[in-house]
């Protein structure tokens, strides 16, 4: 049996019952004086430094447009110890590893739902997670909500996956990160707005925390510091197995795979050989760089999931330093990132975290979210897959350009940064008016605004970047 497919219908089942339930008059409804209930669905909990840092902002964007005595925000988590100090104001709910009945239970209570997943829809890292997306959207909207995707991408989607975005989220308003995720979802008769990333505004610890870090890792406060960030590109999807379940109970099989629940990563020969081959193809480009090239490289984990392939990586070059998620919140490990000089990463948020700290960036990508980014800042001469046979030579080349074009990649940064922070109030524009359609007497500002009124309040880094760049 297909989990992924009976969990699909598991899913596309509840939005049909909760269609019903709101046709006979149960489930919260929204009336003028009360507070807009909302609630944020995506993938935090995890330490995954990029979901928690974009959604962060999110909700501070929200708060802000709505005014925080007008607005009763929620965000979904799957581990309260680990998201303990962020999301300031902000209730959370847990997250559970079988989530549909959580979501055909708590959805009703909101007026709203925004979905916060920057993979919302494709089928390349897993399809529960996109299943959840198309989800928490469809159960709002059946049942005439607020039912927003916020800062989407799109990209391949399976056959059925595709065939529930097109039937349960073509009255939802998806705002993408980009031109590319328009036209995936234009195609499927999801009308979008063009929109960013959320993490643009995100503002960690003073840069001090982060020189402290690398000093006490044996920085000498001169050598400029290289970060990596890597991943394991090839264990992606996750999928939904009983029988692999089973076997790991009886017999610990699969302990290797074994991500939650009932998830198991991709593995087997080919994964292994494939992860190793892309390892050691970076590892051998940061060991020739450094010993032509005076630099303190460091490893960085943005998500606990990279912790294996940052020891593994390490481990090549003789012990480097390490950073983990697991050690480091999101605004310790940041401003880690942002006080290094140059930077090679094969997680999208590594890079756009890095970005508003001018951090020279090179991206190794799996899918086209760094290639997408790339592209705008006009860098494309500065992005590699993770499967190319020829990574160490052509990463070693980029690590030149990094150095040596450091000035003229920090301006192409710089103003990239200043336009997606236009980009994302613009974002707050498309939001404000949806909620005003949807709720015609919720109390909107009044009055002429200025595009930064849509942002949350900007730090005096990125201020002084908009002086600059914008």
């Amino acid at each position: 049996m297909n989990m992924d497919i009976a969990l699909e219908g598991w899913v596309s089942g509840l939005i049909e019952l909760s269609k019903f339930k709101w046709m006979l008059g149960a489930g919260h409804r929204w009336h003028p004086g009360e507070k807009l209930k909302l609630l944020f669905t995506g993938y935090n909990g995890t330490r995954n430094t990029g979901a928690d840092v974009r959604v962060e902002e999110m909700l501070r964007q929200v708060k802000h447009i709505l005014g925080e005595e007008n607005c009763q925000l929620s965000v979904l988590s799957q581990n309260f110890d680990l998201t303990q100090g962020y999301f300031k104001g902000v209730n959370q709910v847990r997250l559970p590893d079988i989530f549909p009945p959580m979501l055909y239970r708590e959805i009703p209570k909101y007026d709203g739902v925004v979905a916060c997943e920057g993979s919302m829809f494709k089928s390349k890292f897993a399809n529960a997670l996109t299943t959840m997306m198309i989800g928490s959207l469809g159960i709002a909207s059946v049942q005439n909500k607020l039912s927003v995707g916020y800062g989407a991408e799109a990209g391949q989607m399976d056959p059925l996956i595709a065939k529930m975005v097109a039937r349960y989220c073509s009255d939802s308003m998806v705002v993408t990160r980009n031109p590319e995720s328009q036209e995936v979802l234009g195609k499927l008769g999801v009308s979008t707005e063009l929109g960013t990333d959320t993490a643009w505004t995100f503002e960690p610890h003073l840069n001090g925390f982060g020189r402290k870090i690398l000093r006490i890792a044996g920085w000498d406060e001169q050598t400029p510091v290289m970060a990596v960030c890597p991943i394991n590109p090839f264990w992606w999807p996750v999928k939904a197995s009983i029988t692999k379940y089973i076997a790991k109970s009886l017999t610990g099989a699969y302990q290797d795979s074994h991500y939650r629940s009932i998830y198991f990563h991709r593995s087997g020969p080919e994964v292994d050989r494939a992860y190793d081959q892309y390892l050691t193809g970076m590892a051998n480009a940061v060991d020739r760089f450094r010993k032509e090239n005076r630099v303190f490289p460091v490893l960085v984990a943005t998500e606990m999931l990279d912790n294996d392939a940052c020891e593994k990586m390490s481990a090549k070059l003789g012990g480097v330093p390490i950073f983990s998620s697991g050690e480091f919140d999101m605004y310790q490990l940041v401003s880690i990132m942002r006080s290094s000089h140059m930077m090679v990463s094969s997680r999208y948020h590594g890079i756009v975290t890095s970005m508003p700290g001018l951090v020279a960036s090179a991206g190794v990508t799996m899918d086209e979210r760094i290639r997408n980014l790339m592209h705008e800042r006009g860098h494309s001469d500065l992005c590699l897959t993770v499967d190319d046979p020829q990574l160490e030579d052509k990463l070693f080349v980029i690590m030149g350009k990094l150095l040596k074009e450091n000035e003229s990649i920090r301006e192409g940064i710089g103003r990239t940064v200043a336009k997606n922070l236009k980009v994302m109030a613009r974002m707050g524009v498309y939001f404000e008016e949806h909620v005003q359609r949807r709720y015609p007497d919720f109390p909107i500002r009044q009055g002429l605004q200025s595009w930064e009124d849509y942002l949350p309040p900007l730090s005096p880094n990125l201020r002084r970047l908009m002086e600059n760049y914008g």
